[in-house]
């Protein structure tokens, strides 16, 4: 109840943001523009958001043939969750990660790199796939792509605010102040990727609990979170930024940011672990 809460109040955050910087361009339509922005890229994202994923992530379908084990456990998982089978896909990358796609359980998909198969054993591995299962289940893939989306409008009213500041505002009273468009151009796209980064972090903990729960221990996941953590931080990642957030664990990990805490999109895995460990996945929340 609590994270869902807390997911309502930042998507309905990112999208005032919006519908605030639209406002500054023009107090009637302005608004309205922005809104209609933020419909157009979240659907956009809706119908599109798995096959974006799949291909940033250079995944490639397997077929039951080729990794049976692979099938037999997601299969398990699934049928335990009452979901139906989602398309299963492995990538090139030697880090090891795992990622859920798709826009609702009727159309996802799941995909693990190729390091992942290498370091976890099937124990672990079940976990880290019952987290990717519950993301599917708990809608977090739409509500992640529906937050990108918005954080992306937002981004590009932003880069208009900031043109009309330079070239177009202040030039009679009906216009906007442009040292207040030009800081809200600034700022609005800074806020929106907190509250999108706080939300990711929020649906990791929830994902981490349905998981647990789904194979009724919380210590394979545990161990597995470690290891991946670990292999994040020695063994980097080709993937955009923009896409970080789908993954179980960040796979940016080992760069150096400044203020890395502020912008981190999943949460410290030592904390993940001590609650799973903790058996917080047993309780209601």
């Amino acid at each position: 109840m609590r994270n869902t809460f807390k997911t309502f109040v930042l998507l309905a955050g990112l999208g005032g943001i919006l519908v605030l910087i639209g406002g500054a361009i023009g107090q009637g339509t302005g608004a309205l523009i922005g809104f209609l922005i933020g419909v157009a890229f979240v659907g956009f994202s809706y119908w599109n958001s798995d096959k974006l994923a799949i291909r940033a992530a250079r995944a490639v379908p397997v077929s039951e043939q080729e990794m049976p084990e692979y099938y037999a456990l997601v299969r398990e998982l699934t049928q335990k969750a009452n979901m139906p089978m989602p398309k299963l896909y492995v990538t090139p990358d030697e880090q090891p990660n795992a990622f859920a796609t798709g826009r609702n359980p009727d159309h996802a998909a799941v995909a693990v790199t190729r390091g992942i198969l290498r370091i976890l054993d099937w124990d672990e591995l079940r976990g880290v796939l019952a987290h990717e299962i519950s993301h599917v289940g708990n809608r977090d893939i739409l509500i992640g792509s529906v937050a990108a989306a918005i954080a992306t409008g937002i981004t590009l009213v932003a880069q208009f605010l900031q043109f009309s500041a330079f070239f177009g505002g202040g030039r009679n009273d009906d216009d906007g102040n442009p040292i207040a468009l030009l800081a809200m151009a600034l700022l609005a796209p800074l806020a929106a990727g907190l509250l999108q980064m706080a939300l990711s972090r929020g649906r990791e903990f929830e994902a981490d609990r349905s998981g647990a729960r789904l194979i009724d221990d919380g210590e394979p996941l545990a161990r597995a979170l470690l290891k991946l953590e670990a292999g994040a931080r020695n063994i980097p990642m080709d993937i955009d930024p923009a896409h970080a957030s789908a993954f179980i664990v960040n796979p940016l990990s080992g760069r150096r940011m400044r203020f890395g805490n502020l912008w981190r999109t999943h949460p410290a895995t030592e904390d993940r672990v001590a609650r799973l460990r903790r058996g917080e996945w047993r309780q209601a929340w």
